[in-house]
């Protein structure tokens, strides 16, 4: 086999390869929400997890330095 045969086979797989995957991010679509409410639902969901983890306990305290 002549190094010039496997550079086009290695050419044409990666070339379908990539005809692929724009198929597949053409397809794919994120909902159109504006990025103020993603953020702001996203900090209510923070929020309220920290709410729900309680108080730190004391083993939980952050590490100070001199």
């Amino acid at each position: 086999m002549h190094a010039d045969t496997h550079a086009d086979i290695h050419l044409t797989l990666h070339a379908d390869r990539a005809a692929e995957l724009q198929h597949e991010a053409r397809e794919f679509r994120l909902p159109r929400v504006r990025l103020r409410t993603r953020i702001g639902w996203t900090m209510v969901e923070v929020g309220l997890r920290m709410a729900r983890s309680g108080p730190p306990t004391p083993r939980a305290r952050p590490f100070r330095t001199a």
